[in-house]
């Protein structure tokens, strides 16, 4: 069915394979909606639980992706080239419903690996970090022209840097600053001692998650894909720190729990981490979180969840 399973393998090992399977549970004739598709890496397992994708959608922002599962899989599965809210606003427009709703919240191992999309902090490239490449703001931007407050604001909230300050010091300093490598050696300077994280980390993850302003979206569409899901579905979310995760716990928890009024069942009491295997195989497993919950049947419902 999928002629180039194997070459997209290559490209991005899905996170958590087994454990998205084991909580999305998805059945032949399932209706499937994975929210940041990537390069197919879940879709394409998921597709063959639940054998053909015709009445599924698969999202993604970035457009090398969009091309990659053009190629992947075929022309009757509904694809959309935009970001997970938009898609999501628009499906709920349209009245659509699904059984299995998957959401990856993590950035791709191409865009890591690649360094012209300037994430990586170990490739150098232009201090880039759109999902979406055609949207003006680029960490560039921010690292070059914003005041030493807004910087802070953005290394604290999204970063959760402890050294904020003197980073955002360090960055006004050495402007201009175009490359990743500079940035990188930039905050470098702030943390001379090294351990196993590179000190730029914090500060790379701020930068990323303020241009693609990706925690107002998730609080945005948290409550759009539980609307999303059909009586009996299952949502699993995967996030790869605390504060998507913060938000994704505090979304299932508001509307699960041993009340009567309760709309959900989570399936995740806790958020179920990777094996140590999976992290030797694929090391950007270490931080991913996936949190689970199933939509409850009520009176007129035509499915139930089975457990």
């Amino acid at each position: 069915m999928h002629q180039n399973k194997n070459q997209n393998k290559n490209k991005h090992d899905p996170v958590l394979l087994n454990e998205v399977l084991q909580y999305l549970d998805p059945r032949p004739g399932d209706k499937y909606l994975d929210l940041t598709a990537g390069y197919g890496g879940h879709a394409l397992i998921v597709a063959d639980r639940i054998g053909s994708l015709k009445q599924s959608v698969l999202v993604d922002r970035d457009e090398n992706a969009v091309k990659e599962l053009q190629k992947i899989f075929p022309a009757d599965t509904e694809i959309l080239h935009t970001d997970f809210l938009s898609a999501s606003s628009e499906l709920k427009d349209r009245g659509r419903q699904f059984d299995v709703i998957l959401a990856d919240l993590g950035v791709s191992s191409p865009h890591l690996n690649e360094g012209s999309r300037g994430f990586s902090i170990n490739n150098s490239g232009p201090l880039d970090m759109r999902m979406d490449q055609s949207q003006q703001l680029t960490a560039e931007i921010i690292v070059n022209s914003y005041n030493e407050a807004q910087l802070v604001d953005i290394l604290r909230r999204y970063g959760e840097e402890p050294k904020a300050r003197s980073v955002a010091r360090a960055i006004i300093k050495a402007r201009p600053i175009k490359t990743t490598d500079l940035l990188a050696e930039t905050v470098k300077t702030v943390w001379p001692k090294r351990g196993k994280t590179h000190p730029a980390t914090r500060t790379f993850q701020a930068l990323r998650i303020a241009v693609n302003d990706e925690l107002g979206l998730l609080e945005k569409s948290l409550p759009i894909w539980l609307e999303l899901l059909s009586p009996g579905g299952r949502i699993a979310i995967i996030s790869f720190h605390s504060l998507e995760d913060r938000l994704v716990k505090q979304a299932l928890k508001q509307v699960s729990g041993n009340r009567l009024d309760a709309d959900f069942m989570l399936l995740t009491k806790r958020p179920i981490t990777a094996s140590q295997t999976e992290i030797v195989h694929n090391p950007r497993a270490r931080s991913a979180k996936l949190r689970a919950a199933a939509k409850i049947k009520r009176k007129g419902n035509l499915h139930a969840y089975s457990g």
